[in-house]
């Protein structure tokens, strides 16, 4: 792909970017007549090389915004993990706007949900939290770090899966905390005192959300 799309477009189109990481990529133009000329040509340069550009995920985006209000039929596209598309964001001043943001897609955080519900935490009352920090905390931190690194927000639901999940280990391994209310006091005494304890607790500490979610979870 170095040679049949990274050199071509640098030598085609000079003054176009682009990102590209094994064969995705994401090329930019400054509009649309660019945008389709650029598509027409790879058409080409890909036919020529003995290679096709994906029917399903090939498309012309529009980065709507606040300064970009048009219509279009694509206004978002998912890359590396992170979907692009039009949100709420707010300046330094308070004043809210739209901007083009990527955020985690909604395929990464359902793998990322169905692999937290794997590990069955509640279930895990042989172990003492020490372990069971030690265990999910580097993999925590990995899905922080990058999928968190834009609009971290949109990772809240599964670190408060993760407490959630806590809270029931805590009631299952501890008699003493056997009720919602108990062990949501313990959860929350602990991320007060301890707030590295668990990487989420960064983020989201429990006793914020313990109360609303527990029960639905």
């Amino acid at each position: 792909m170095h040679y049949a799309f990274d050199l071509w477009i640098e030598r085609e189109f000079p003054l176009v970017r682009f990102e590209r990481y094994a064969d995705d990529a994401v090329i930019h133009c400054v509009s649309e007549h660019q945008a389709r000329k650029v598509l027409a040509a790879l058409h080409e340069r890909m036919a020529g090389v003995g290679l096709e550009l994906h029917p399903g995920k090939t498309k012309i985006v529009y980065c709507k915004d606040s300064n970009r209000r048009g219509s279009h039929e694509h206004t978002s596209f998912t890359f590396l993990g992170f979907t692009f598309r039009p949100r709420q964001a707010r300046r330094k001043d308070g004043v809210q706007f739209t901007s083009f943001l990527p955020a985690i897609s909604k395929d990464a955080l359902k793998k990322i949900s169905a692999e937290v519900r794997s590990w069955r935490l509640h279930r895990w009352i042989s172990s003492d939290g020490p372990e069971i920090a030690e265990l999910i905390n580097p993999k925590v931190r990995g899905w922080m770090g990058y999928y968190g690194a834009f609009y971290p927000s949109a990772l809240y639901p599964v670190l408060r899966r993760i407490n959630t999940y806590l809270l029931r280990w805590v009631m299952n391994k501890y008699k003493k905390h056997r009720t919602w209310k108990k062990a949501t006091r313990a959860m929350a005494e602990a991320a007060a005192t301890r707030p590295q304890y668990f990487a989420h607790w960064a983020w989201v500490k429990p006793a914020r959300q313990m109360t609303r979610t527990a029960r639905a979870v």
